[in-house]
């Protein structure tokens, strides 16, 4: 969708599909930063910072909406109510890095992956994309080890550990939460970060 060195003239909106934030390394070892659900904007920054420090792949197929960043201009040029509405999807998207950087720093891979669940999870929701404590979660072992900073073999075993404490049931690519309160306690989280009040702007 995106590499690292570009300079769009849009940003994109997505509609329908999974798609990461990713580096490589020179070793050819890939991080993803991110992960965007629909209704995300997957790089409305650049519209600020014009060169993309990163990459963004098409985890699923997607279904994507492209915003000129001239269209962009007259928003914060011309209605601030708009403004204001983009500048809080930035800001949201800053908290979701910090509260990652946390994760991959301070957390125990088992931690880690539990708050990743609830996070996904809430997003999810809020966009209608759940049924109950069940939703769809298209990641192959390999692209989890490179969201969680794992090995395959290391995810492996993370994900027996969650279905052997009864918190989560994990089939193909449907997740469901067992134990919604005792994961949100093993992940030690707490959904305000995702600003997800209903508040004036």
């Amino acid at each position: 969708m995106i590499r690292e060195g570009d300079r769009p003239t849009e940003s994109t909106v997505l509609i329908e599909g999974f798609a990461g934030r990713y580096n490589v390394l020179r070793n050819g070892k890939r991080q993803i930063t991110a992960l965007h659900v629909p209704g995300d904007f997957t790089d409305l920054h650049s519209f600020l910072l014009k060169t993309m420090d990163h990459s963004v792949l098409a985890i699923t197929p997607c279904t994507i909406g492209m915003v000129p960043h001239e269209t962009l201009h007259d928003i914060f040029e011309n209605h601030p109510h708009l403004a204001r509405l983009l500048a809080v999807s930035l800001a949201v998207d800053a908290a979701i890095h910090r509260h990652w950087m946390v994760a991959v720093g301070r957390r125990s891979a088992l931690e880690h992956a539990a708050h990743l669940l609830c996070a996904l999870f809430v997003r999810l929701q809020v966009v209608g994309l759940t049924e109950g404590y069940r939703f769809r979660l298209p990641l192959t072992q390999a692209e989890l080890g490179d969201t969680l900073g794992l090995s395959a073999v290391h995810v492996n075993r993370v994900v027996q550990d969650l279905r052997k404490e009864n918190l989560i049931t994990w089939r193909g690519e449907m997740v469901t939460i067992e134990d919604w309160p005792r994961l949100q306690q093993l992940a030690d989280f707490d959904p305000t970060f995702l600003s997800l009040q209903n508040e004036p702007r």
